[in-house]
């Protein structure tokens, strides 16, 4: 049985006919026009492309090597002036802040910590910790502080110490801290058998209240698993939903389409742990300094580039040029696209920022990276405020010889007034009994694995939801738009990016062009077919044109097809988009460093834009008659007035509809900040024409649309069954 909807695209063809006829006055109306459009589409059922991200739903191997890899070179740019490098410093910290799904930030209410148990060392003492950092969700550590004549008078600096892959509790036995002595890594058996606690233990023994909080699904971390944390390797199940679902777990097309990832989740959590040392009463909050190493150091970086509470800070074994970070945990969709770790890190000039560079990732560092930074710092008149230390003789570490530079370091910029060299002293090894946060008398939560996850996601996306109220719906604000969704918008199609499309993309695309004889209009038409409406042996004639462009022939104007493809297929019938999924099946893994295939696309088209007009005058109307919202109504946001028209067939077509991350059509992030509904609504106070909306489907463009004084300007044409 035949329903309508097997001829919508033909009703789309009359619905933009109809408008193309009131713009230009043509009053002609010929069966001609319309039939080649039914026998096209006529037959033609209309369905929802979900492709998959599945172990069998990867690129060919020439796809995924166009893509780049956390693996690949990450080199930085210091732009000419301090002017230039704070531009493109606010562009930056606005793609961490959006990449971690902190934008707007979520509630932080009142830290009600638990500080208990404290037991005594030689010159400092530990206490257990636990705060939520959320409602439901404990952040848990150990707090150092300093004892006896350690202790100065007065307010004392405090740090944040996260401590990186292996646990705060690592500990090497007795054979390994033996080699690691030997070979100069260690210094002491006892307290260099738990590095991370060493480094603890030190900065306390010089003046300083240092926390070391938990990484999720380590040590007393419980409530999300090490397994869904850090080695998201296997597909649990129940990732591939609709992305308009509400998420109940991390990794899941809702998620994504949310930006809700694990690594936005650290970093609020580090974010909380700052607010906790606030807290305290022998805290200076003007002396804040964090230091962490490899996956630790990542979180430094992230911490540094978005609060700038941090006045100090030592991101070991992560500033680098080279590998970015294997963890999902380090990962995030938006994150390091046009950028690296180096940048990422520079965000911290002119603050105190100091690293070392070891026998890793890391060993190219001062020729590659480091120079970059110390040039950015001379420009703010602050070289001494930047340093890396070569130690090449070392793996990947961050060792007793580390950690004295990091030490002298503090020492320096912090005024902790201590005779240089600073020495690390010795400790009885702390035992994982007396580092316990959950014990018998304080039982760990009960709300722990999909559970939590389900209520940690239920109230960001709350959150969210509640911060971006008056930005997106039928009561959107301009203001409030332009505040908050515009912005978004724009890091997520990479707008300030300069990033030109993947060559194996770009090189498929074949224009047809068609110019009347005796031209009526100077204005373009660009037509983008994302169906591959004419074939290529077919005679490029008027007469063989689809009929949505009938119109625009009879009115002279010029014509530009532009066939949208990935890969080669037209963009319709291309369903999945190349994935890198290894090591862990996280899609940050891919759209943390490659443009998702809709923002290659709509750049591809903003580059055509740009060569028509400086070519051509009076404009550019631009015509997507289906399947290409996600392309079409970003591109006509951002040319702007460039396009003087745009006329866009949409149907429903949403990324709520999307089950899969790897659809073409698929942006993250993209339901977050209002979909289709928002990128119309940037378009305003421009003329616009949706197909197949209504008012009421598009509540956002409406409201900015009539908040601008242009709701004349936007015009909604519905399909209907006559």
């Amino acid at each position: 049985m035949f329903s309508f909807s097997s001829f919508r695209p033909a009703c789309e063809a009359l619905a933009i006919r109809q408008v193309v006829l009131r713009r230009t006055g043509s009053k002609k109306q010929t069966r001609g026009q319309i039939a080649p459009v039914v026998r096209r589409f006529g037959l033609l059922s209309w369905f929802t492309i979900v492709g998959g991200l599945s172990p069998n739903a990867i690129g060919g191997d020439a796809d995924v090597q166009a893509l780049k890899t956390l693996h690949d070179h990450f080199p930085m740019s210091v732009p000419d002036s301090v002017e230039d490098w704070e531009l493109r410093a606010s562009q930056l910290r606005l793609r961490v802040v959006i990449a971690t799904g902190l934008h707007p930030m979520p509630t932080r209410g009142p830290i009600h910590a638990e500080i208990r148990d404290p037991i005594q060392r030689s010159g400092f003492q530990f206490s257990k910790v636990a705060f939520e950092s959320l409602p439901g969700h404990f952040v848990t550590g150990l707090l150092f502080e300093p004892t006896g004549t350690n202790r100065p008078s007065g307010k004392l600096p405090g740090i944040l110490c996260p401590h990186g892959h292996g646990g705060r509790m690592q500990r090497h036995d007795r054979e390994t801290i033996q080699s690691l002595i030997e070979s100069g890594d260690e210094r002491f058996a006892a307290s260099g058998s738990t590095p991370k606690l060493a480094r603890c233990a030190a900065l306390a023994r010089l003046g300083c209240v240092v926390f070391i909080p938990d990484m999720l699904g380590y040590g007393d971390s419980v409530q999300i698993g090490f397994d869904v944390a850090h080695r998201h390797h296997r597909l649990r199940g129940g990732e591939h939903v609709p992305a308009g679902q509400a998420p109940i777990q991390f990794f899941s097309t809702p998620a994504d389409a949310r930006l809700l990832s694990i690594m936005g989740l650290q970093t609020f959590n580090a974010i909380r742990s700052l607010d906790f040392l606030c807290t305290l009463a022998d805290v200076d909050p003007h002396r804040l300094a964090v230091t962490g190493g490899s996956g630790g150091g990542t979180q430094s970086i992230l911490l540094a580039a978005l609060d700038d509470r941090v006045r100090v800070s030592f991101p070991n074994g992560m500033v680098s040029t080279s590998m970015q970070g294997g963890c999902p945990c380090e990962n995030a969709c938006h994150l390091r696209i046009g950028t690296g770790n180096v940048e990422l890190a520079a965000l911290m000039a002119p603050r105190p920022m100091a690293m070392t560079a070891a026998d890793d990732w890391t060993r190219d560092m001062m020729s590659d990276g480091y120079p970059q930074l110390s040039r950015l710092y001379g420009m703010f008149q602050k070289p001494s405020n930047v340093a890396c230390e070569p130690l090449l003789q070392f793996k990947h570490n961050y060792n007793f010889v580390t950690r004295g530079v990091m030490l002298s370091w503090m020492n320096r910029h912090l005024g902790l007034g201590h005779d240089e060299p600073v020495a690390e002293d010795d400790f009885d090894s702390i035992s994982d009994a007396e580092a316990a946060v959950w014990d018998d008398d304080h039982p760990p939560p009960n709300n722990v694995g999909l559970a939590h996850e389900r209520d940690v996601l239920a109230w960001w996306t709350r959150q969210s939801d509640q911060g971006l109220s008056g930005a997106l719906g039928p009561s959107a604000t301009a203001e409030s738009f332009d505040r908050w969704i515009r912005p978004a918008l724009r890091t997520l199609y990479s707008v300030d990016e300069v990033s030109s499309p993947a060559k194996s993309t770009e090189s498929d695309v074949k224009l047809r062009t068609w110019e009347p004889k005796r031209a009526k209009h100077e204005a373009t038409v660009l037509w983008l077919d994302a169906v591959d409406s004419i074939a290529k042996d077919r005679d490029w004639t008027p007469s063989r044109f689809p009929a949505e462009l009938q119109p625009f022939i009879n009115a002279g104007h010029r014509i530009v097809m532009m066939p949208l493809t990935y890969y080669g297929e037209p963009w319709y019938q291309s369903s999945r988009q190349a994935m890198n999924v290894q090591p862990s099946h996280s899609v940050a893994m891919t759209f943390g460093y490659n443009m998702p295939a809709a923002v290659v696309a709509c750049h591809t088209v903003l580059k055509q834009i740009k060569r028509i007009d400086a070519t051509r005058r009076g404009g550019i109307i631009l015509v997507a008659p289906s399947h290409a919202a996600v392309v079409a109504l970003p591109v006509a946001a951002i040319a702007g007035s460039t396009v003087v028209d745009a006329m866009i067939g949409i149907h429903g077509d949403r990324t709520a509809n999307l089950n899969y991350a790897d659809d073409v059509r698929f942006v993250p992030g993209a339901i977050k900040y209002g979909d289709v509904d928002a990128w119309a609504a940037m378009r305003a106070p421009h003329r616009l024409t949706l197909i197949g909306e209504t008012v009421q489907s598009m509540p956002t463009a409406a409201s900015i649309y009539r908040d601008r004084g242009a709701a004349d300007e936007l015009t909604f044409r519905a399909i209907s069954p006559r």
